[in-house]
Parts: structure tokens; sequence; C-alpha cells
């Protein structure tokens, strides 16, 4: 470990590498064991850090061994809410984050860096993950970038910290123009496209590594090869959540932007259920998020209408379109649809998931993606040439 690491945050480290070689796919090679070791994690974590799906704060000075635990645990630790603001008496919500150790390494891997690969990040973020690269490649061969100035400062001070000095650019990922051709791009947030321009900067044969999100799912890892015509294909992987790159947000909610006391929706039935495109099956909503590009949803429970005691609300992202989707609380094989707009949203739905079902209810890690040098996005199944339907 570092020199100036002390015996218990050597210990904590200690216990995370095993944890980690035991649980990863792949232990860590000596290259990024070495990188772990010399790039300790907790020098990268703020004095203060929100923990738990609560973001329950915890201070290093009150609170040192749980502060510690948090640092060498294999979770994510909340390192900024609100975008840096304070959020008084309001709500509180992740805005930056240190990453899980397991899928930081899960994903070097995944990238397949090479010595003397050039590699470019997007999402500084702590700056660990560009420490890491910056160790293994030589700070030199490693640009990694930042929207937030006050992340961006305090990355390049925690990466100085430690000796590393790799590229830090304030800026927005999406539109950086670089001067030279990149072996290996990484996404530490997750995206709803993917930029031409980061695709065209890629050497054929390079590989990009993205999480994936849809405005109805936020899942997957999306890895892509760029090919000598200027396009970029690849499989999705499973097993990832990061926060939305900031340029691609969304802010959205039902009774404030989407729905009109002058609205009158058309009424009908289906038979089937909200849960079944909503629940615990995955699978079904990336399949649904990758046909409708543009789709949401949200739960309201209990909401004050007579005999409803569920209500599911899908809207598409340009507020234009809705439906509503009621359970009465007793009947669970027939539900009561409203759909307003120039679609049918819940019509589509429906489409989504009963070609997703006729197709053997495949996977995440069955479906792919090719980028064309234009920027258009094309999903597919098992190979390029089996496309699948969207709209949106």
């Amino acid at each position: 470990m570092n020199s100036t690491t002390g015996a218990a945050e050597q210990a904590a480290a200690s216990g995370l590498l095993g944890r980690l070689n035991e649980t990863l796919p792949h232990p860590l090679t000596p290259e990024w064991e070495a990188a772990f070791k010399g790039v300790p994690r907790h020098r990268f974590l703020p004095e203060n850090v929100w923990l738990g799906a609560d973001l329950t704060p915890c201070d290093r000075r009150k609170s040192p061994d749980e502060w510690l635990r948090a640092a060498y645990d294999d979770e994510p630790v909340v390192t900024q809410i609100n975008d840096g603001a304070d959020p008084g008496d309001g709500d509180r919500w992740p805005s930056c984050s240190a990453s899980a150790p397991g899928i930081v390494f899960r994903m070097l891997h995944m990238l397949d860096v090479q010595s003397g690969d050039r590699v470019l990040e997007i999402g500084t973020g702590t700056g660990w993950n560009a420490g890491l690269l910056s160790h293994r490649l030589g700070a030199e061969l490693v640009t990694t970038v930042e929207v937030d100035p006050a992340l961006a400062d305090q990355a390049a001070a925690n990466l100085k910290d430690v000796g590393l000095e790799p590229h830090v650019i304030l800026g927005d990922g999406a539109t950086l123009e670089l001067s030279h051709r990149l072996d290996r791009f990484l996404a530490t947030c997750s995206v709803r496209s993917v930029s031409p321009g980061w695709v065209a900067s890629m050497k054929p044969g390079g590989v990009m590594l993205l999480p994936w999100e849809t405005p109805w799912l936020c899942y997957g890892l999306l890895r892509l090869t760029a090919g000598s015509d200027g396009s970029a294909s690849g499989n999705f992987h499973p097993h990832s959540a990061f926060m939305l790159m900031r340029g691609q947000r969304t802010d959205l909610r039902i009774f404030r932007d989407v729905v009109r006391d002058e609205h009158v929706p058309e009424e009908s039935t289906t038979r089937l259920s909200p849960w079944a495109v909503t629940g615990d099956d995955w699978a079904a909503q990336f399949a649904i998020g990758l046909q409708l590009r543009d789709v949401w949803f949200t739960w309201h429970e209990d909401p004050d209408v007579e005999g409803v005691a569920s209500r599911l609300w899908v809207a598409t992202t340009d507020a234009t379109s809705w439906a509503a989707i009621d359970h009465d609380g007793q009947t669970n094989d027939r539900f009561t649809v409203w759909e307003y707009g120039p679609r049918r949203l819940w019509s589509e739905v429906e489409a989504a998931y009963h070609w997703w079902t006729s197709h053997a209810r495949p996977r995440p890690e069955h479906f792919g993606m090719t980028i064309t040098s234009d920027g258009r996005h094309t999903p597919w199944l098992e190979t390029p040439n089996t496309t699948i339907p969207q709209t949106g």
C-alpha cells in the first residue's frame, strides 16, 4: 500500500482485495492488483459522504470507523448530492459517487487495456478510476473528462496526491473534440445515446465500454468495437447501474409536466398486467426500453380515484403522449387503460412486451447495438442482421 496509508486502511484494503478476488468472474491480474494497492480508494473519498438508499450522511471526523468501512466495502459511496448545492430541507438525490469496486474492476477487465493504449474516460468523478488506469498505463496515456468544475478540481488534487497526473479536462464529454485517436473509451456515467464523435475518435478495433440506460430502465453495459467504416458494434452485458450523463438527463413529473386538466383520454382495457412490464423481470424491462427509447413510467399508489388501488403512468419524454393503467386492487386479469396524445403508449408497450415473449424472452446479454458514423442507433438480437422494432 501507499507509504502514507495507515495500518487500519491497509487492513481494510487487504480485506476488500481478498473479497474481490473471490467474487469477481476474473480475479485481478497482477497489473490491476498493483494498481489497487498503489491507488488507495480511501484517498479519493471526501470527508463527507452519503451512504445507503436513504443517503445517510457520514462524516469521517465524527464517524471514522464507519467512513473507513464504506471506503472498503464493495458498495458505491455517494460523494456529492444535488450537483453540489445545499438541499436544505428539500429532497436529497445523488449526483456523484465512487462506484462499487467490484463493478470498477469488472469494467476494467472488459475494457481489456494493453500497454501503450491511449484511453479516454468520460466522468472523472472522484478520480479513482482514472488513477487506476494511470497506474496501469502511465498517466500520459490517460485523459479524463468531468463536467462539474468542483469535482474536476478535487479529482485532479486527489490524483496528484497519490503521484499521478493524467490529463483532467473540464468540459462536456459529449461534445469533446480530441487531437488524437483512441484505443479505449470508457464512460463511468450511464448514457442513453452514443455520440458519433466518440465513435469517430476510435481507432479501428478500439474498444468502447458504456453503461447503458433508457428512460424505462437503467441497466447494462454496452461494449462496442470500432470498425474501419466509422461505425461501432457490440453486445450488451448485464449488471450495472450508473448515474445518467448530465447532458442527457430528463426531469419529468406526471402532474407537473405531462397530464393536464383539459386532456380527454380514450378508455380501453388490457389483460397484460402492468407489473409484467415494470416488475422484477429486468429482461422484460430491458427489451421494452430498447424498443421504446423515449418512454418512461412511474407508479402512483393509492391515488385519490374511486375504485383505483394503484395506477401505472406511462409517458413520452417529450410529454406529448401518456397512458394510465389502473388496478382496482382485486382483479388481476383485467385492467382499465386511459391513453392520451398522438401515440397510444400502452398499445406500444403491449406490442414491445409481446415481441419479447414471442422471441423466447431473451435476456439483456442476447442484445447488441450498432452505431453508424451518422449517429444512427440500431439495436439487434443475437446478430446485427436481426434488428429489433423501435418506436419513438
